[in-house]
């Protein structure tokens, strides 16, 4: 990422997109406007972003399809989902669709701004080089966030392979919840306790080809990586 990020800024509202499209650029940030979820996908696929801030209620595609295009095309990019639906199971699909921040308006333009900066520190973070580890039958390669075993490999988001090496890092030692939360979603709330789980449950499905692997959930507390 360069030192001026690029925003996809995804927004049906005329006056609320232009209006955070000049703050933002204020704030020494590049943004593209998109109008609906069809017109967001075209830009995205022809240009390249550090984040992507997507309103739910688009028309001609919602955000949450679009969401999940943009993570076919690229699993890591940063998504923050911009929605006047406060709703727990909005929140949750966008969680499950690996957002990074869910943010309900009205939009404290100050607000987004710094979480903006909190996503993409995070995203910086989870991209800083590794060398590679070795666990039961797999490799991972940290720098190109690779799981190779049995002559398959897998792609990890930033964030599943963040989690999955403060678990090796730990391994047979206790991750902390807090710990866990506060380096990768930013605090400690029912959303990304929810947002975790779902990482936590995708990284169990990756290791089970090595059944002496094994994420344990130790309640109340936080999960320990064991090979028996």
């Amino acid at each position: 990422m360069s030192s001026v990020p690029d925003i996809l800024l995804v927004e049906d509202s005329p006056t609320l997109g232009y209006a955070l499209k000049e703050y933002l650029q204020m704030q020494h940030m590049r943004v593209v406007l998109g109008e609906d979820g069809e017109k967001g996908e075209k830009i995205f696929r022809e240009q390249s972003f550090d984040l992507c801030i997507i309103d739910v209620m688009l028309p001609r595609q919602d955000g949450f399809t679009l969401a999940h295009k943009i993570r076919q095309i690229q699993p890591d990019v940063p998504l923050i989902f911009l929605t006047a639906r406060g709703m727990k199971v909005d929140k949750l699909k966008g969680f499950n669709l690996g957002a990074d921040d869910y943010i309900v308006k009205p939009v404290d333009e100050e607000e987004l701004v710094a979480r903006i900066r909190a996503v993409l520190r995070r995203s910086a973070d989870a991209g800083s080089r590794h060398t590679d580890s070795q666990v039961g039958i797999f490799s991972i390669d940290w720098n190109r966030r690779l799981l190779l075993a049995l002559g398959q490999e897998k792609q990890l988001t930033a964030k599943e392979a963040s989690l999955l090496k403060m678990l090796v890092d730990r391994k047979e030692h206790l991750l902390r919840r807090e710990v866990a939360l506060k380096s990768l979603w930013g605090k400690n709330d029912y959303f990304n306790r929810r947002s975790m789980d779902v990482h936590i449950a995708r990284l169990r499905k990756y290791l089970k080809d090595d059944p002496r692997l094994n994420i344990v959930n130790i309640h109340g507390k936080g999960f320990i990586l064991e090979e028996k």
